[in-house]
Formats: structure tokens, C-alpha cells, sequence
């Protein structure tokens, strides 16, 4: 079935308004027509069955047959906090992240980062892009809310984010004891929240490091091979998801 995210002014008692571009697609993208059913997600983690009541040029309504909970979405809150890579690797990593279950991704303006965001207007539209690749990424994979793309920040905010999770998580080529790592991703499965910090391309720096393990991030390993920052965020994002889905 085809699924659309709604705001909840567009919700009314057992009927559902479909506004914007939305109806657009739903008419001569997809051309469907009275009595077809589609859902349409609150991004809250509530699902709507609907059928199409009626169409219009300016709206569509909806007649909700069932309520449920979407049932997609981890019981642990993942927070991806990502040095800024070069070029649209970003792009790709929120993408991923999101399809993973991340409940929001953080871009971090780490040491070793060789990007460098300095004016506003470019940094919004950066946000902007970003949160409409998480958007796009959350309805291709059913997500039950739109995970949220954080404006640019820097390691000290990202510290200050990270000491109101439960418990925090950083991926450090220098560490060792698998097994051990092993035990603290474990752990981490069984908290409401958990932050992950992955450097950018040139790695985390071993200041950076310490003062996330002040604040009582673990380091931990992911293996023998050093993993590149695309990939570092992917394969603990993975580890969780597995462990975590029911």
C-alpha cells in the first residue's frame, strides 16, 4: 500500500485531508481514485488504513478504516552523531541511517573535518537538503516517524546532546577487545537512548576521544580493519537494528 506522512491538523474524527503536493501524486502520479486504500503515517509512529473518499484539485479526502501503531520503528532511540564528510557522502550516510532505524542524525564540525560550514545561509540549505533526503529515505522504508537532521554543531554541543542519552558509544580504530565491545553494544541494546559518534575521513582525534569518554562514551571496536566513515556509522547502526528488531 502506498503511504503518505500527514500532519495531525490534517486529521479529523474519522476522516483524513491530504494537501499540497501529495495530492498531485496521488492523482496522476499514481492514479488512484475513489475507494483505492493507502496509509497514511503521523510520523509519531501511528499508521492510518485508509480508503480515498473523494478528490479534488486542492485536496483529497481520506475515510480512516484503522488505527494501528506502524510498528517499525527500534525501542532504543539512536542518535548518529557524524563528523561532516567530503563532498555528498553525508548524503548517503543520513540515508542509510535512516533506513537503519536512527532516530535523528547529528552533523558534527569535528577536528579532522575537512569540510568547513561557516555561513548561515549555506548551512541551512544544507540542513534543508538533508532533512528532505531522511524524509524521502523514511517513506521508502516505512518508517513510523521522519527522523530528525540536526543544523550543524560542534564536538563540545555534541558532547551536551550526548550527556542527556542514556548511554553513549564511540567507534575508535585505536581500541582493542572485541569481545568486550562486544558486551558494551550489548548493553547499549537494552537502553531508551544511545548515541553513536563516528569520526569523519580523517578518523577522531585521541583529544576528542577522552572527552567523550568524560562524559561516559564507550569506546569500543569494530574490528581488525579500519572502516571508512561512511561505512563505521552503517555497520554498528546494523549490529543494533538486528539485535533490537522483534
Amino acid at each position: 500500500m502506498y503511504r503518505f506522512y500527514i500532519g495531525q491538523d490534517q486529521i479529523e474524527e474519522d476522516q483524513i485531508h491530504i494537501l499540497d503536493s501529495d495530492v498531485n501524486h496521488i492523482k496522476n502520479v499514481l492514479r488512484l481514485e475513489p475507494g483505492d486504500w493507502l496509509v497514511a503515517c503521523d510520523g509519531e509512529g501511528t499508521d492510518y488504513v485508509c480508503r480515498i473518499q473523494s478528490l479534488s484539485q486542492e485536496e483529497i479526502t481520506l475515510s480512516i478504516e484503522k488505527k494501528q501503531e506502524s510498528g517499525t520503528e527500534l525501542d532504543t532511540r539512536i542518535t548518529l552523531f557524524q563528523g561532516i564528510p567530503k563532498k555528498d557522502k553525508m548524503e548517503f550516510i543520513i540515508q542509510k541511517a535512516v533506513e537503519l532505524g536512527a532516530y535523528e542524525i547529528v552533523p558534527v564540525m569535528m577536528k579532522r573535518c575537512v569540510v568547513k560550514l561557516s555561513e548561515a545561509k549555506k548551512i541551512q540549505k544544507k540542513t534543508e537538503r538533508w532533512q528532505a533526503i531522511a524524509e524521502a529515505a523514511a517513506k521508502q522504508c516505512d518508517r513510523g516517524m521522519i527522523p530528525v537532521v540536526h543544523t550543524p554543531v560542534t564536538m563540545e554541543q555534541a558532547f551536551d546532546m550526548a550527556s542527556s542519552l542514556e548511554y553513549n558509544m564511540i567507534p575508535y580504530e585505536l581500541q582493542d577487545g572485541i569481545q568486550v565491545s562486544r558486551q558494551i553494544v550489548e548493553e547499549a541494546c537494552s537502553k531508551e537512548s544511545v548515541g553513536i559518534f563516528i569520526g569523519p575521513e580523517g578518523g577522531l582525534e585521541k583529544e576528542e576521544v577522552e572527552k567523550a569518554m568524560e562524559i561516559g562514551a564507550k569506546p569500543i571496536t569494530l574490528g581488525k580493519r579500519i572502516l571508512r566513515t561512511e561505512t563505521a556509522g552503517m555497520a554498528l547502526l546494523s549490529i543494533m537494528m538486528f539485535q533490537l528488531q522483534k
